[in-house]
């Protein structure tokens, strides 16, 4: 599996981060919306589980596993596949339903080789991811955005429904 190098920064002002992106000469890829599948591999094990993402351009299936809540803690494994609701039948006929479906708004930025996702996500304050190739490559880009370290978290998506006092896995959809 593949290690993310990746932080967020939670309940971010979208214009002033966009107004900081401009400045240090990011480029603004696009805007979509997203759609995604998410199914347990198992139901005891909250810490890894398989995603069916359509993200405007392309469908992937990926595996994804938290090993700790740092910068360096979550791998995954991705394919491209051809049709999302195929895959989502072909996954069901292997004996995976998906636990839920879930839709996100997403404003992708890059600069030199990282990227900068705005997310916004149903019922919580957007906030950003930063990914890079190594944690140096990230952090410079924190520090470029006007944050520190400190400011950033990489728990995922669950972990920051919870800050919020939400269960996301209480929702069988989430859209907005």
């Amino acid at each position: 599996m593949q290690t993310e190098f990746e932080v967020k920064i939670l309940e971010i002002d979208i214009r002033e981060v966009e107004r900081r992106l401009t400045k240090i000469g990011a480029e603004k890829i696009k805007e979509r919306e997203m759609r995604r599948y998410v199914y347990n591999i198992s139901p005891q094990d909250k810490s890894s589980w398989i995603r069916l993402r359509d993200n405007g351009e392309k469908t992937t299936l990926t595996i994804k596993k938290i090993e700790d809540s740092t910068i360096t803690g979550t791998k995954e494994t991705e394919v491209e596949v051809g049709d999302f609701e195929k895959t989502n039948l072909i996954l069901n006929g292997l004996g995976f339903f998906a636990k839920a479906y879930q839709e996100n708004k997403r404003i992708s930025y890059k600069f030199e080789d990282v990227e900068i996702e705005i997310d916004s996500w149903p019922k919580i304050p957007t906030y950003i991811e930063v990914e890079g190739r190594s944690e140096r490559e990230v952090e410079k880009v924190v520090r470029l955005l006007g944050f520190e370290m400190k400011d950033t978290t990489s728990i995922g998506v669950s972990e920051v429904y919870k800050k919020y006092g939400l269960d996301i896995d209480k929702f069988k959809e989430l859209k907005f």
